[in-house]
């Protein structure tokens, strides 16, 4: 299912860097590593019947590391609302909309699947607030508010313009859906997820400062128990890790899916990465094996970088 690209082999650097014990240099990290059990645990899960899709890539060189069916457009829930929060970072450095403007909760169609704003007493809060509350606690209530005061139109030519072809924001959150309803909040393809985290952690999705607006909230992201469950992190404050490990990512959750993109580097790597499953959430074993996929794959992925 998931073919790694071919390894850099070992040089003379890291030859004496292993009979030295001397720290190995930065680009050394991909000739060291094959994914070969991420690879087993993929394709185990999808022999099972799972659809995976999973890209891996080095932000140092710009290559493949690791890809499979990367470019197939499949469910990933919450993780759409990464190009609402682009397209409101857009507008806020435009001066389109302020940051300041007040949404009442009042205004909105109840939802319940996740968040913390229908817990709140404030049955009011500002864009500015609701953006962190959607990036960092995939507040559904708070994606919808924003959803509604850009629009749904405007999110999808800004994806068109960010070159997304096979993604899309399809819908906002709801409790239930219809036939007349979207099947999904959104669809996207592993290879484009993986590809737009890293223009955001360099700099590159519409402007600097809109990048960095959104690498911001991203980076405040509680859900770290998929991939990012082996970077050790506190899910409460990860902003600036003592150990050098710059970590960002936004996951996506609904009945029969998982899906998490993000950026993570090291002092010997940098990596942008995009695993969706999708899975009959039959059990509660059938939900563990496919979040020890992601696991498994979060383990190399340090191991990359480190």
């Amino acid at each position: 299912m998931a073919t790694p690209s071919e390894p850099v082999r070992g040089t003379d650097a890291v030859s004496r860097s292993r009979r030295g014990g001397k720290r190995l240099p930065r680009r050394a990290a991909p000739g060291r590593r094959s994914f070969a059990s991420a690879m087993k645990t993929l394709e185990a899960l999808a022999a099972s019947g799972a659809q995976v899709s999973v890209r891996v890539d080095d932000l140092d060189r710009g290559t493949e590391v690791l890809a499979g069916d990367d470019f197939t457009s499949v469910p990933v829930a919450g993780l759409g609302v990464v190009p609402v929060l682009i397209e409101l970072a857009a507008r806020f450095e435009s001066g389109e909309i302020s940051p300041l403007e007040i949404v009442e909760r009042g205004a909105l169609d109840p939802v319940s699947v996740s968040g913390l704003w229908r817990h709140l007493a404030a049955p009011a809060l500002p864009l500015q607030d609701l953006a962190v509350l959607a990036a960092s606690a995939g507040d559904a209530l708070a994606a919808n508010a924003l959803l509604h005061r850009v629009g749904l139109p405007s999110v999808r030519a800004r994806i068109e313009q960010l070159g997304l072809a096979r993604s899309a924001v399809m819908d906002s959150f709801r409790d239930s859906r219809g036939p007349d309803d979207a099947p999904h909040v959104a669809v996207g393809s592993a290879r484009e997820y993986a590809s737009l985290f890293g223009s955001l952690v360099n700099a590159d999705v519409v402007s600097p400062g809109v990048s960095a607006q959104v690498s911001e909230w991203l980076s405040l992201g509680h859900d770290l128990s998929l991939v990012a469950a082996a970077t050790g992190l506190d899910p409460f404050g990860h902003e600036d890790d003592e150990h050098g490990l710059l970590f960002v990512n936004k996951t996506g959750r609904a009945a029969g899916v998982r899906a998490e993109a993000g950026v993570l580097a090291g002092p010997r790597a940098g990596v942008s990465y995009a695993l969706f499953v999708g899975f009959d959430d039959l059990s509660i074993a059938h939900r563990l094996r496919a979040h020890d996929a992601f696991r498994v794959l979060g383990v190399e992925l340090m191991e990359y970088v480190f």
